[in-house]
């Protein structure tokens, strides 16, 4: 097994023969991947294929039957979410983890909130507020005020609101999950510009679970297929298309069928 001292000196996270097992049931079955920095890796795939598992594994909700991770190009284990979050590892999950009651500044500080000096302790609103907005500005998240309630928003802004704040958390690592789901034209639109802009950056690795393979198509540099806990394809977004990887499907369904 690789100690990581060759690699890629871009290399963010990787992935090497992960396995998971649930009792008798093999989740994941030598899974590898590797993300660089700026650049985004789309992982597609059926309910099933293993994608929410692996995601799990990289953020250390789940830890792994067998198989290494690295981070930076040195081994990690990630024994648990506050691990992994030490490492730069952010993930937004599909319920965004967002209190539609509370501020948009609120949510960004939520759990973490900044305390004033004196001796009572209190909520130093205002400097939540000043960062929160310093923090949409710096991504280019429009949004009339912080102060506005989450619940307020629109389910693109939602999303955008759930990115900034592990953004601003310091994420290296960035794990999105389904961001573009259920989402209009329009607002997906505004999540892809925004993830165009995190790449922009050129510090941030990020990884999107997603279904829409048009879209991912377009958004990431690579692309990853799923199926049954195992990679089936792997390709440069530039060098496939969405008609590609339906035959794929197709084919192993053609297969299950006659078997």
């Amino acid at each position: 097994m690789s100690d990581g001292s060759s690699r890629d000196p871009t290399e963010a996270i990787r992935a090497e023969r992960i396995v998971k097992r649930f009792g008798s049931v093999t989740a994941l079955a030598g899974v590898s991947m590797q993300v660089r920095r700026g650049e985004t890796l789309g992982i597609l795939g059926d309910n099933g294929a293993g994608k929410s598992t692996l995601i799990k594994i990289l953020t250390g909700y789940h830890q792994p039957t067998e198989g290494q991770l690295f981070v930076d190009g040195k081994t990690v284990q990630l024994g648990s979410v506050d691990e992994a979050r030490g490492h730069g590892i952010e993930c937004v999950y599909q319920d965004l983890a967002l209190v539609n009651g509370l501020s948009i500044y609120h949510n960004m500080f939520l759990k973490r909130e900044l305390l004033w000096g004196g001796p009572l302790r209190l909520l130093d609103h205002r400097e939540m507020r000043r960062r929160a907005a310093d923090a949409l500005a710096e991504i280019g998240v429009n949004i009339p005020s912080v102060e506005m309630a989450v619940g307020a928003l629109s389910g693109g802004q939602r999303q955008a609101i759930a990115v900034a704040r592990a953004v601003y958390s310091n994420a290296r690592i960035l794990l999105l999950d389904e961001p573009l789901a259920a989402m209009g034209a329009r607002e997906a639109g505004q999540i892809i510009d925004l993830i165009e802009r995190l790449k922009q950056r050129g510090d941030i690795a990020i990884v999107m679970i997603a279904h829409n393979y048009a879209q991912t198509l377009e958004i990431c540099d690579r692309i990853m297929l799923m199926q049954h806990g195992e990679v089936t394809f792997e390709s440069a977004s530039a060098t496939t298309s969405p008609a590609e990887l339906l035959e794929i499907v197709r084919r192993e369904y053609r297969a299950a069928r006659v078997s």
